[in-house]
């Protein structure tokens, strides 16, 4: 069995990897359990948020990978469209449902749709009273709570299926609310880095992102895009994030194929990270990324329910031999703590030199 390292020799190790340096082992995530999420459970219950966070360290114990103890606070992809005014409604699925209201017969709406204060505004305020309790509470590091990026939340804030539909037919107003949200982004971000006194790392997810990588935010909606459209309302936003913060990694589901190039534009950009069984065309990613860029590649076990995968650890040699080992993230889970620690040692002997 590997010998377990210290979160020390883990954040030197993952450090290294962003940096493109040639490590030794491709370093990997071995999470226990089914997504965590914003759920009526935990939003804005710190106590409970906590629990799952001591739970979900005690079912790690053992498992040989480069994680380590951290709290999620949950508020849900949705905070940034909420705070612009769009009801959010907690639930027992998935982070809360959110009521749009943009729609193509109030396109002019968008005009009138004021920036959010990142104080004051009632959403914000929530989060930052959560962030207070959790810090309070315990001393196990916290990761930022959701960044949605420009795209992901101009598609809560506009009904969806319109808001892709407007990037063609109606730019000009897609553009005004981008602009908006882009802003009100900054600054929620810019408030949350003040009060978050004992930072894990600047992703919502669990991996370790130093804070030299700006921040992540998740960009689903770019799948859905044309490559030229992405170059048009995801670039040019998520650059100016990337400005603001000295850098930015993008997250996206889904099959990001045609525009992984697109995003390999955005400047500032320092990773990428993707659901990798989504992926119709690894070459794509391949070629425009591989070596160039640090690179997570997401696979949890409910990515594969449908798809036959049952050797995870193969699977995940597949993709290091594919992609390459330099700057690459493997991330993935298993429903119960023996089997992940199972699977640790199994990535152990396939991600080593």
């Amino acid at each position: 069995m590997a010998d377990i390292m210290n979160i020390e020799t883990k954040k030197r190790l993952i450090e290294a990897n962003w940096r493109m340096e040639e490590l030794n082992e491709v370093p990997f995530i071995v999470e226990v359990g089914p997504m965590h999420m914003g759920t009526k459970e935990f939003y804005n219950n710190p106590d409970a948020e906590i629990a799952w966070a001591e739970d979900h360290a005690r079912k790690r114990e053992g498992v040989y990978d480069y994680g380590f103890p951290n709290i999620k606070p949950n508020q849900g992809i949705n905070i940034v469209a909420g705070a612009f005014g769009c009801a959010c409604k907690p639930n027992d699925e998935a982070d809360p449902w959110v009521e749009c209201i943009i729609r193509e017969e109030n396109v002019d709406d968008v005009y009138k749709l004021k920036i959010p204060d990142p104080v004051n505004n009632p959403y914000f305020e929530q989060a930052w009273k959560h962030i207070e309790a959790l810090q309070a509470k315990s001393k196990i590091p916290l990761r930022v709570v959701n960044v949605p990026s420009p795209l992901v939340t101009a598609s809560l804030v506009w009904e969806y299926t319109s808001f892709i539909e407007a990037t063609l037919v109606y730019p000009d107003e897609v553009h005004a609310l981008m602009e908006k949200i882009t802003e009100a982004t900054i600054g929620y971000v810019k408030e949350m880095f003040k009060r978050i006194t004992n930072l894990y790392g600047v992703s919502h997810e669990f991996w370790y992102v130093p804070k030299e990588m700006g921040i992540r935010v998740s960009d689903d909606t770019a799948a859905l895009l044309s490559p030229n459209l992405y170059r048009e309302f995801g670039v040019k936003y998520n650059a100016m994030i990337a400005k603001e913060f000295g850098g930015i990694v993008v997250h996206s589901c889904g099959d990001v194929s045609n525009v992984a190039e697109a995003m390999t534009e955005i400047p500032g950009l320092k990773g990428l990270d993707f659901t990798i069984p989504q992926v119709q065309s690894w070459e794509k990613v391949r070629d425009v990324v591989s070596g160039k860029m640090p690179l997570c590649l997401r696979h949890f076990y409910w990515d594969h329910l449908d798809d036959g995968v049952t050797d995870f650890a193969a699977y995940s040699k597949k993709l290091i031999d594919f992609f390459g080992r330099k700057g690459v993230f493997i991330q993935t889970s298993k429903p119960t703590r023996e089997e992940a620690i199972a699977l640790g040692e199994e990535l152990h002997k396939v991600l080593s030199k």
